[in-house]
């Protein structure tokens, strides 16, 4: 099977949440390596630069009319998507640490996992 193949069959199957949480996983590991290599340079711009990406295209989808989230939790995630951004800024200066980064997208990616556990209950 090819890798278009694969790819295109995941899309169909893979359930949002889950791509979501693969998504974030992605990013929050290159944000540790970023972090434990004490990259400084290309590396780090990188990373922070995926997630504040990552968070910026959920704010994005927050923002649009289509969007069947609750509006409390849409706002919330724009918020977090602003303070992603403006923090990302600083630690490129080196003035705040990339840990507080990392933990708001293990503690996303730990509500993605519980909705999928609970979704899949019977």
């Amino acid at each position: 099977m090819s890798l278009k193949a694969y790819q295109t069959t995941q899309r169909t199957v893979e359930d949002p949440r889950d791509t979501e949480y693969r998504l974030f996983g992605q990013v929050t590991r290159a944000l540790i390596e970023a972090k434990e290599s004490g990259a400084t340079g290309v590396e780090l711009l990188n990373a922070l630069d995926w997630n504040r990406s990552l968070w910026r295209t959920l704010a994005s989808d927050c923002s649009s009319d289509g969007n069947s989230l609750p509006d409390s939790l849409r706002a919330q995630i724009v918020s977090l998507s602003i303070f992603v951004s403006r923090h990302s800024s600083v630690v490129m200066r080196k003035q705040a640490s990339i840990d507080t980064l990392i933990d708001i997208n293990r503690t996303i990616m730990q509500g993605l996992a519980a909705k999928t556990e609970q979704a899949g209950a019977p």
